[in-house]
């Protein structure tokens, strides 16, 4: 079983999304992020297996939630720096958002 501290090992911050593009080398369906966590940060690449719920169009410019203390992960050909926070709902995976625009770098508390 989990405990509180567990938890508060996650960092978890709000980041806008700069750029998508579709990942052709992935086994899943999944896109190809980049995604601005502000200066203390800076820009981190994921890969999101959102296809079913989300266009590319329609995902710059987003601000999504993301576990950026994760070791990067190799997926095929590019290297996922983020965990990329959503739910799996029985139309695909439907990110998690914070519900007013908040700075680039907020951390979940």
């Amino acid at each position: 079983m989990a405990v509180f501290d567990d938890f508060l090992k996650l960092d978890i911050r709000v980041g806008e999304i700069i750029r998508a593009e579709t990942f052709e080398k992935a086994r899943k369906p999944a896109y190809k992020l980049w995604i601005d966590f502000g200066e203390e940060i800076g820009i981190k690449k994921s890969s999101a297996q959102i296809t079913a719920c989300y266009q590319i169009e329609e995902l710059v410019g987003k601000q999504i939630l993301g576990v950026v203390n994760f070791p990067p992960r190799q997926i095929a050909d590019f290297m996922s720096e983020v965990l990329v926070l959503g739910v799996y709902a029985k139309q695909g995976v439907v990110l998690i958002q914070p519900e007013q625009r908040v700075e680039k770098g907020d951390k979940l508390g």
